[in-house]
């Protein structure tokens, strides 16, 4: 069974890749001494960027439908025992 293959495997993808690393190699070997003490401040600024890409797959197939009327259901049996605590008193 074949699957389908992602841009990234194929051999535009991996020509990409390729030339990103050679672009980031020879930037990091020329400009090192210039990027070095931003390194710090550049990991803090990916931290956005990865909560923007890695977050995309909440809630896909259904399963936001499933937890929400989980949440719904869970809610509903909280409200009613609360109300029999309440009629006890």
């Amino acid at each position: 069974m074949t699957g389908k293959h992602g841009y990234w495997t194929s051999l535009h993808g991996l020509a990409t890749l390729t030339l990103i690393g050679a672009a980031l190699y020879f930037l990091f070997v020329e400009h090192g001494a210039h990027l070095l003490p931003y390194f710090p401040f550049l990991i803090i600024l990916l931290c956005p960027l990865m909560h923007i890409f890695m977050h995309t797959g909440h809630g896909r197939h259904g399963h936001e439908e499933h937890n929400h009327q989980d949440a719904e259901a869970a809610y509903r049996r909280g409200l009613e025992e609360g109300r029999k605590e309440g009629d006890r008193q």
